[in-house]
Formats: C-alpha cells, sequence, structure tokens
C-alpha cells in the first residue's frame, strides 16, 4: 500500500469486529511511527497501549465512571479544550455537517438527544474495538511540540493501514484524564492527549461508510510563485 491509499482508506472507524491485534503488530508500528517528523528531535510522545483482559478491565471502569457521572457526580477537570469555545464559520460548519452526516447514516434524528448521547457514549468503550492507545506529553512541552504529537499519531494511522488494520482517534478522553492517568499509571508531569481505537473495522456497520467531506483545494491553499 503507498501513502496515498493508506491516506485515502483512513477513516474515523466507529464499530470495530473483535478479531484481536497482535502484539507484535503495534510494536512494529511503534517504532516506525517513532521516525515522524520532532522539532528539535525532542520525542515528546508518551504511548501506553491496552488490549486484552486489561482492556476489558478499563472498560468496566469507565461503565462505572460514566453511571456515576449520569448520577450526578462532578465531573473531572479538563487540562485543555478540545476546540474553541467560540467556534465561528467555516470550522463551525464542517464540525456541524459531519455530525449531522453521521446521525443520518445511524437515523437518529436530531432531536432524539438520548439516542445521540448513548451512541456519544460507545466512545467510551472504543467502539468495541479489540486494542486501545493512549498518548500523553510532558506538561512543560508547548504548541510545537503538541503538533509533534499530531505527525506521530498520523503516522501510526498510516501505518496501521498498511498493517490491514483501521483506528479512530478520540479526543474525548480529555474529559477523563484523572480516571485514565490513574488507571495507565501517568506521572503528574504528564498530560494525557487523547486516545485511539484500533482494530478492524466492521464493514456491515452503516457508520463505518462515512467518509467525510473535504474542502476544496482553493478554500485552504494559496499558491505563490507556482
Amino acid at each position: 500500500m503507498n501513502v496515498a491509499d493508506a491516506l485515502a482508506s483512513r477513516l474515523s472507524v466507529r464499530d470495530f469486529l473483535p478479531t484481536p491485534v497482535p502484539g507484535d503488530v503495534i510494536r512494529r508500528v511503534l517504532t516506525t511511527a517513532s521516525r515522524s517528523p520532532s522539532g528539535g528531535n525532542v520525542q515528546p510522545w508518551h504511548i501506553d497501549v491496552v488490549a486484552g483482559d486489561r482492556l476489558d478491565e478499563f472498560k468496566a471502569l469507565m461503565q462505572r465512571r460514566l453511571a456515576e457521572v449520569a448520577a450526578g457526580q462532578p465531573p473531572e477537570p479538563t487540562d485543555y479544550d478540545i476546540y474553541p469555545k467560540d467556534l465561528v464559520a467555516p470550522y463551525r460548519d464542517y464540525r456541524f455537517k459531519l455530525g449531522e452526516d453521521m446521525y443520518a447514516r445511524l437515523g437518529i434524528p436530531r432531536d432524539d438527544k438520548p439516542a445521540r448521547l448513548r451512541w456519544f457514549a460507545r466512545n467510551f468503550a472504543f467502539f468495541g474495538a479489540p486494542m486501545a492507545l493512549f498518548c500523553s506529553i510532558d506538561r512543560r512541552m508547548g504548541p510545537p511540540q503538541w503538533s509533534d504529537l499530531g505527525m506521530f499519531l498520523q503516522s501510526v494511522m498510516l501505518l496501521l493501514r498498511e498493517e490491514g488494520l483501521d483506528s479512530c482517534p478520540q479526543e474525548c478522553w480529555s474529559v477523563y484524564p484523572r480516571t485514565v492517568s490513574a488507571f495507565i499509571g501517568l506521572p503528574p508531569e504528564r498530560m494525557l492527549f487523547c486516545g485511539m481505537a484500533i482494530g478492524q473495522r466492521n464493514p456491515a456497520h452503516p457508520v463505518n461508510g462515512l467518509a467525510s467531506e473535504r474542502a476544496p483545494l482553493d478554500a485552504f491553499a494559496r499558491f505563490h510563485g507556482c
């Protein structure tokens, strides 16, 4: 598989088959991904991979946490905002359309908020994926190092496609930083950035047929002297 094919076939899979991911595969992927660009070769990424019985244990823990929050327990303090508080057009429009397209595929109307919340809660079971990855960073790092995380994670997702696997990057885990950090044993100086579900996509589920639209080239690029 070439890079263009890996990029074109990558999508945020939201329903996985239970087929286990071999440990040697994820080790190979992460080793290769470590060649991702990093300013000054700082290499700020820290990765925790969870699978098997430990993942089952974590999913059960999250079910208890979700129930506690639903019963009125205060949410955990977050370390960053996933989206700007005042998201303006066209970014707001892109996000809104993706949500509408996804729920249309699922047959969940806009006014059925309980059904939408139930679907969203599947994030916290990794959409049934057999493997999970958490990415964290030293709190002393700044925006340039956060961009390194993005490049590293993109490399991971493309390499997973090369292996015939799929993924779903999940910033939703940033709303449970204490629960995740305690489970995987993050030291106090490290901040949870995101999670990622890893496995094989379920081709029968309609949500996995969703390919999010992208803006045309002229909407985001200008060319100077070329």
